[in-house]
């Protein structure tokens, strides 16, 4: 059996035992049943005011808007099954049909996992995880969850992986008013990333490690997290261009070299005020990426069931140079594949979240994206061509039953 197929497995065994113990009469004493079904899901439309960029909601997906409406880039749908075996320990499985890399809406298992928890301070999980490179990551799909329309861009853009096979431990510790919160993660990647067009990079095996510090002190909340990525497959350059790319310019190499992001998240939450304040630093082992620093800021104010907000989003990469260039007219060609991940724009986002029911809400929202017009790594498309301005319109049901 295909190891990608494990976790889809893992669902329908899960399912058909729970539904079999669900189906038993409930003790008399009013005991909950040990299994849950929950779901998720967004209905969203899209649209830019341009046709010659395209823009995605992170570079997982292969195209993007461009002037028609389109429900590509949000929409979702996601299921989660849990099942309870006692106090300690619990199985949940999710899956969920999205814009994927393929350009397909297949299926996919994003969790399946074994969670032991032997005290309320400590819990270790074994299986396929959701990552947590930063701050809220690991719900950045799930829309209902998040206050705007979608996690902004220009920081979460470049983040492709979104679960990994592997293991998590988690502690927690009182200090103070507060609670000190602690995870270490580490496993490999199953997944694949667009490139270019048709082209795919192949990242199962990648190895991705890394945790997070989080304190939690009401109403602050604050994260410090650092993670790092070792590719084991080479990026498809050579099939890119028809020649051999990284043996002429081995320093575009990835093949078994690093990545490391490093953040700083800082939430308040108090009464109808909310703040969001996210940094971050991406730094490459290798030139074929450049290095990155982004951050945004959103501030909303609750006015009964509804919500306003305002965002604004940075993203600037430093470029690299070659130390050993290939001779001319090559030389050309491999400096235009290191400038087409360079990043250089910001973005305001102004919206409104209006929660209809406790489980449905309706959002509007208008991106107006400024740049150079050489900042094209966040972008999708054949052929990238903008003058550095950019407006999107975007309107959302999210929803969690």
């Amino acid at each position: 059996m295909s190891p990608n197929r494990w976790p889809m497995l893992c669902l329908v065994c899960l399912i058909a035992f729970a539904t079999s113990h669900a189906a038993e009469p409930e003790p008399r004493d009013g005991v909950s049943s040990p299994f849950s079904l929950r779901g998720f899901g967004t209905l969203g439309l899209a649209r830019s005011d341009t046709d010659r960029t395209e823009y995605v909601r992170d570079l997982s997906q292969p195209y993007g808007l461009d002037r028609d409406w389109s429900a590509r880039i949000d929409s979702l749908i996601g299921l989660q099954a849990e099942y309870r075996f006692d106090d300690r320990w619990h199985a949940v499985v999710q899956a969920m049909s999205r814009y994927r890399y393929d350009g397909s809406y297949d299926p996919e298992v994003s969790w399946a996992f074994v969670q032991y928890e032997p005290s309320p301070t400590f819990n270790l999980r074994l299986g396929r995880l959701g990552t947590e490179f930063y701050m809220l990551a690991d719900s950045r799909l799930v829309g209902f969850a998040n206050l705007t329309v979608r996690p902004p861009p220009d920081y979460f853009g470049p983040l492709v992986f979104s679960y990994l096979d592997g293991v998590d431990a988690g502690a927690s510790l009182p200090i103070g008013h507060g609670i000190l919160q602690a995870k270490l993660f580490a496993g490999r990647s199953p997944e694949w990333s667009p490139f270019y067009g048709d082209i795919r990079w192949n990242l199962d095996g990648t190895l991705l490690a890394g945790g997070h510090l989080e304190y939690v002190h009401h109403p602050w909340q604050v994260r410090i997290g650092h993670t790092e990525v070792d590719f084991a497959r080479e990026l498809p350059l050579n099939q890119l261009a028809g020649f051999d790319v990284i043996g002429l310019a081995p320093e575009l190499s990835v093949k078994d070299r690093r990545v490391r992001y490093d953040s700083l998240g800082v939430v308040y939450d108090s009464g109808p005020l909310q703040i969001q304040l996210m940094l971050s630093q991406t730094e490459h082992d290798s030139v074929a990426y450049e290095d990155t620093r982004a951050g945004y800021a959103i501030v909303a104010y609750r006015l009964g069931q509804i919500t306003p907000y305002l965002g604004y989003s940075r993203v600037s990469s430093e470029p690299d140079r070659l130390a050993h260039p290939p001779p001319p007219p090559l030389d050309a060609l491999v400096s235009g594949l290191t400038r087409a991940t360079h990043s250089d724009q910001h973005t305001w986002s102004l919206g409104a979240r209006w929660d209809v029911y406790d489980n449905i809400a309706l959002k509007a929202q208008i991106d107006w994206v400024r740049g150079s017009p050489t900042s094209v790594f966040p972008f999708r498309g054949d052929d990238i061509v903008w003058d550095g301005t950019m407006t999107v319109y975007s309107l959302a049901l999210d929803f969690v039953f």
